[in-house]
């Protein structure tokens, strides 16, 4: 083996590849007051990962003429230290990005640096963000969390990933987990890490039915009844109730819109707006429209299987009144099709056709729809009576 050749080879590589990255890694760190200590670590790694890797492709055609085993032993090693060694380059190069894009330096004051910092929460690893500020862990998360109830532009992003993760979630038939609905959403374009949309869906109850989708079914098909069955001619007013919740975009704002229906008289017996898809959302709407209408315990209450319809909160609400709950079969819109045609008539009937001013023009027109809804518009199922008309019949 010609050791002098292959030492050379490595050299010449190393300074074909190696300089320029390093320099340019210097240079943009320089701008941004990073230490030299830190650019010396920078230099270091870099120059590793590239000789390693022109290492390990020279050490296993160097050794494969005198032992096969040991070549792929040392470049099977090497490979290794290079993987970690680009995840680390990979790290520096993030923290480059951030300063970049930051409006301060590591070195203004930790006010700034926070608030600066708090603007890429979820669009970058929090260990990646609090080296780049150089702010401990620990005082980013509890700026955080201390701020999060007053903080606007904390609490519309979170919607805004919120509205697209289900949307995403909902286009995969409940199949994708957080790292696909990540991969999906950094393909087009956001900034969010996969604890982040790990995070969010567990606050908004989403598990992909890959997890345990046999047990789930089995275990739903026990706890969730459906009682109604797609029967939905009734003998008398408040003998079933159906609701669902159904959003709206205005303004680039997404508004959620609860309504619940009697099925005897088709009349809309409770709605309500709001800007979050809550359980809170949900149970206000059943007060509304359990105050109006007073309905004795033979009540029956029937949704599809929504997490705020299926909360612990709703369910204790329910069981307090003696209510019996049932739920639509998992992927059956049909089994409650009479809020899915209810939603379809809104939308074309009014809110596809209206371009609202202000967001008070929309809950105005919401009113103004169900009133129609209820006392003008006659119904196909009422042989083209109105709701109301059908309420006070003998």
């Amino acid at each position: 083996m010609n050791y002098a050749a292959f030492f050379l080879n490595l050299v010449r590589l190393e300074q074909q590849t190696v300089r320029p990255v390093v320099q340019d890694l210097q240079t943009r760190l320089d701008i941004f007051g990073r230490s030299g200590n830190v650019v010396d670590v920078v230099n270091g790694l870099v120059s590793r990962r590239i000789g390693v890797d022109v290492l390990a492709k020279l050490y296993a055609k160097a050794l494969a003429g005198f032992d096969h085993n040991s070549a792929r032993a040392v470049a099977k090693k090497h490979a290794c230290r290079s993987v970690m060694l680009e995840n680390k380059v990979a790290r520096l190069e993030s923290i480059v990005e951030i300063l970049k894009s930051a409006p301060c330096t590591p070195k203004a004051p930790l006010r700034q640096r926070l608030y600066a910092a708090e603007q890429l929460y979820g669009k970058y690893n929090v260990h990646v963000i609090c080296d780049a500020f150089d702010i401990p862990r620990g005082t980013f998360y509890n700026h955080v969390l201390r701020n999060k109830k007053d903080n606007t532009w904390y609490a519309k992003r979170r919607e805004e990933l919120r509205l697209r993760i289900q949307e995403i979630f909902d286009e995969s038939n409940q199949v994708f987990g957080a790292a696909k609905i990540a991969a999906v959403m950094k393909n087009e374009g956001f900034k969010i890490s996969n604890e982040m949309v790990r995070t969010l869906m567990r606050d908004m109850g989403l598990v992909s039915i890959r997890q345990s989708a046999k047990k789930l079914y089995e275990d739903e098909g026990r706890k969730y009844k459906n009682h109604l069955n797609q029967e939905f001619d009734t003998c008398k007013l408040n003998e079933v109730w159906v609701s669902d919740v159904t959003y709206f975009k205005y303004d680039e704002n997404a508004y959620y819109i609860c309504v619940i229906i009697d099925l005897f008289s088709r009349m809309v017996v409770g709605y309500k707006i709001s800007k979050t898809n809550s359980t809170q959302l949900v149970k206000s709407t059943f007060q509304i429209a359990y105050k109006a209408r007073q309905p004795d315990s033979s009540l029956v209450f029937h949704t599809d299987r929504g997490s705020n319809y299926r909360s612990k909160t709703m369910n204790d609400y329910m069981r307090s009144l003696n209510i019996t709950h049932s739920f639509s079969r998992a992927h059956v819109p049909y089994d409650n099709s009479v809020m899915e045609s209810f939603f379809a008539s809104m939308k074309r009937e009014e809110l596809y056709r209206t371009k609202y001013r202000s967001e008070s023009d929309f809950r105005s027109a919401v009113d103004k729809y169900m009133i129609f809804y209820n006392t003008k518009r006659p119904h196909k199922k009422l042989q083209y009576k109105t709701p109301n008309r059908k309420k006070n019949m003998p």
